[in-house]
């Protein structure tokens, strides 16, 4: 086992030496980072190739072995996207309010670092390098516990970012990473060394960090996500949203895993659906209603609250809007759900009631990710609803402080009434 509090300490130390390091060499330390990442191809491959071979002999599931798989067009992927994020602003030092409280002085609202960051994820490694790109570039450090399948991958691919931060002159301990189960054990005790715990998975597994630990948590938890055809949809619409929704990526936390259609429409809808999901391969699953209209095998309440993350998906014909969102707030996680409808009245209704991160209208659930929304990447989907939800992205991974610049005011001079408050607005940056 490592010495996590060591690593913690060592995290601690680094992160004060990122605060204070400027954007130019933060992104030069990005930029750095893809040119090791490419450098380093060949040794990531062998890499992954042992984790892959391993994984099948786990019998690890078709989808989930694509999500580890790391090739050519991962690490394409990964060094665009750590070339996008160099291009993006500091998320660093910004000034989100600025006042006057009296004569001669001003308070700014300034955004900082949050600091040191422990972020468990999942069996890929596309993410570690996401994860650890966006923490440098938002001034804080983090200790990286990915799925042990992945783990020969992350090695190698951690060792060649440390590398990249070193080259420029940033602390190579911006990231660490851990490796087995009793790091994390560890780690969850190190409340005075770690500001935020981030754990990616289950409901049950972010419930597990938050009872073992004192450090806050930020879970982003299950992507049961919903496609509901309108009575008023385009069905034609309908049917390439929906296909693509579940079948662009299966293994992903935005894909959709129950379908939810307006019983005006399923009769016409659904015999046009199924032989675009069998030509994927989707075993379907329906309630009584759907399977009615469509040879399909029965769906279960469990499977209305089930993240299948495969080629299966779950269909219910309901017979309003109301059933339908009403469905989503009960069974759904808070990540992201699409109405598909011609009627605006009805997707507005639909927009503001849904109790999600994302809510969309006419658009694939897969569209939910921080690099689509130009965030440069992402850290994860936050479910839950304090400091950050939806993609967490740059902004998500800073917090702030006040700065107060002064020329020698008292809080006496307040009381006794030599000086008054003026609270006067400004529209200025904090010079210090």
């Amino acid at each position: 086992m490592n010495d996590l509090h060591q690593m913690a300490h060592d995290a601690r130390v680094a992160a004060w030496t990122l605060a204070a390091s400027d954007i130019a060499q933060r992104n030069a330390a990005l930029l750095a980072m893809a040119e090791e990442l490419e450098a380093s191809k060949n040794d990531i491959f062998a890499a992954n190739q042992i984790d892959l071979v391993q994984a099948e002999q786990d019998q690890l599931a078709a989808p989930l072995l694509a999500r580890l798989k790391f090739a050519d067009e991962k690490l394409a992927a990964v060094t665009a996207g750590l070339r996008a994020l160099a291009d993006l602003p500091d998320p660093i030092g910004q000034t989100t309010i600025s006042r006057e409280l009296t004569e001669g002085l001003k308070m700014y609202r300034v955004t900082c670092p949050i600091g040191v960051i422990g972020v468990i994820f999942e069996s890929r490694p596309d993410a570690l390098v996401q994860i650890a790109s966006l923490a440098l570039k938002s001034g804080n450090t983090v200790l990286l516990k990915g799925g042990r399948e992945a783990l020969n991958t992350n090695r190698v691919l951690c060792q060649a970012l440390r590398t990249a931060a070193e080259k420029v002159g940033l602390p190579a301990d911006f990231a660490q990473l851990l490796e087995t189960r009793e790091d994390v054990a560890a780690m969850l005790k190190e409340d005075e060394l770690i500001d935020l715990i981030i754990p990616r998975g289950s409901n049950a597994f972010v419930r597990y960090i938050m009872d073992n630990s004192r450090i806050p948590v930020l879970g982003h938890a299950d992507g049961i996500c919903h496609v509901y055809v309108d009575k008023a949809a385009d069905l034609n619409m309908a049917v390439n949203i929906a296909v693509d929704s579940k079948t662009q990526n299966v293994a992903v936390c935005n894909a959709m895993e129950t379908l939810l259609v307006h019983r005006d429409v399923a009769s016409a809808y659904l015999p046009k659906l199924l032989p675009a999901l069998e030509a994927k391969n989707v075993k379907v699953l329906g309630d009584e209603a759907t399977q009615a209209i469509i040879p399909v095998l029965p769906a279960t309440d469990e499977d209305w609250a089930t993240e299948y993350l495969d080629y299966t998906l779950s269909i219910r014909v309901v017979d309003s809007l109301d059933t339908a969102i009403d469905h989503i707030n009960r069974y759904g996680s808070g990540h992201t759900d699409c109405i598909v409808s011609t009627d605006e009245a009805a997707a507005q209704a639909f927009l503001t009631r849904v109790d999600s991160a994302g809510v969309y209208h006419n658009v694939s659930t897969r569209f939910a990710d921080g690099f689509v929304y130009g965030f440069g990447a992402e850290v994860g989907i936050a479910t839950g609803k304090i400091h950050a939800r939806g993609p967490m992205g740059l902004e998500g991974l800073t917090t702030y402080k006040y700065k107060l610049l002064g020329s020698g005011q008292l809080m006496a001079e307040m009381k006794n009434g030599t000086r008054h408050y003026t609270h006067v607005l400004l529209n200025e940056d904090c010079p210090l």
